[in-house]
């Protein structure tokens, strides 16, 4: 995909992009909403209607109802499931087309349907019930849809879990390993219950006595940025900060969770921050724009980010800038919208609507 930004835009002084989005906001008026993630810029997020996780920004797009234009400031997938999730008259725009998601990508339909071709041996759709975490395609969507499966994000992967074991003998979960591990130990899973399918291995790299004895099957998938924190950062920190809290993205390497006071979504961490006492040390493993923006919030805390010198940067949420946002707003009548065809959509919202119901 090509996506270049006009020169005016490029070379405009931050000061004018936001007074031009300011403008673009007034004009708009009730008919806009722009929706930004928690990951992206600091002013970015400033301009923000609904600021939240996938989760909570999703259960936005559903509910609206006097809004045309909906600016999702985020990635890909994001813009899909929003579009999927509002009402048909609506349109979504994603201020930059090049957001995608590296972990969404480690899910290719192929790889998934060759795997599920494997699975119809062990019961298919009567005893394996696809999970699949908000960071995939509208196609696994839909592939999650068509065979009685919900989307889940970090915020409620254990609840999705439970509903998923509440129906069928085994959960087939994708794309990543380790929210996938970590809500399967938060469940009570065994690790010997829990196997990994690796989509570069014949049949998984697992033989048929592993994929009858599982449970859990986990795609072999993972976020480049919460899979930078290690167990010696929290014991760094632990040392060189005695008192400190270490909360992380459930994302991480098990180890780290487990290391660590305490794990969960980004809207858990923003209510951690926020619920700490004055003068906490709290060390935060994931995003380092969310990081940012809570020691930006809560000056009476000490927050910094928790692996120190690797800077865990998602290129892909600091695409977005001002520069975007007000090409977007100025110019969105002729852009073109995130748009999902049928049937991908309806399979796909019927997985995203169970996904709500579950909450």
């Amino acid at each position: 995909m090509y996506f270049s930004l006009p020169q005016t835009y490029r070379e405009a002084p931050a000061e004018e992009l936001q007074e031009r989005i300011i403008e673009a906001k007034r004009k708009l008026g009730h008919k806009l909403v722009i929706l930004a993630h928690h990951y992206q810029r600091l002013e970015v997020v400033g301009f923000g209607d609904h600021v939240g996780d996938s989760y909570g920004l999703s259960k936005v797009a559903a509910e609206m109802a006097d809004v045309e234009t909906i600016v999702f400031c985020g990635v890909h997938f994001m813009a899909e499931s929003a579009d999927i999730l509002s009402h048909p008259n609506k349109r979504v725009y994603l201020p930059n087309p090049l957001a995608g998601c590296p972990m969404a990508d480690m899910a290719e339909m192929a790889d998934v349907m060759e795997a599920w071709q494997r699975l119809e041996e062990f019961g298919g759709d009567k005893k394996v019930v696809p999970i699949s975490y908000m960071n995939t395609s509208a196609g696994l969507k839909a592939f999650t849809g068509r065979h009685g499966g919900l989307i889940c994000t970090s915020s409620n992967a254990p609840a999705a879990l439970k509903w998923g074991f509440d129906r069928r003998e085994k959960v087939f979960f994708f794309p990543d390993q380790h929210l996938g591990y970590n809500t399967g130990i938060r469940y009570g899973l065994k690790p010997d219950e829990m196997v990994l399918w690796d989509f570069s291995r014949e049949e998984g790299g697992l033989t048929e006595d592993q994929l009858a004895k599982a449970k859990l099957i986990l795609w072999k998938g993972h976020c480049h940025v919460h899979t930078n924190f290690t167990v010696e950062h929290v014991a760094e920190v632990r040392r060189d900060y005695p008192g400190v809290k270490v909360v992380v993205h459930p994302e991480c390497p098990h180890e780290v969770v487990d290391a660590a006071d305490a794990d969960g979504s980004t809207s858990f961490i923003v209510e951690y921050c926020a619920n700490a006492p004055t003068g906490s040390t709290i060390a935060i493993g994931t995003e380092i724009n969310l990081t940012n923006r809570m020691a930006h919030e809560h000056p009476d805390k000490k927050i910094f980010e928790l692996s120190g010198d690797t800077c865990p940067v998602c290129a892909n949420m600091y695409r977005t800038t001002l520069n975007d946002l007000a090409y977007t707003l100025e110019n969105y009548a002729d852009l073109k919208p995130i748009e999902v065809a049928e049937p991908t959509r309806g399979e796909a919202l019927v997985a995203l609507e169970k996904m709500l119901e579950v909450g």
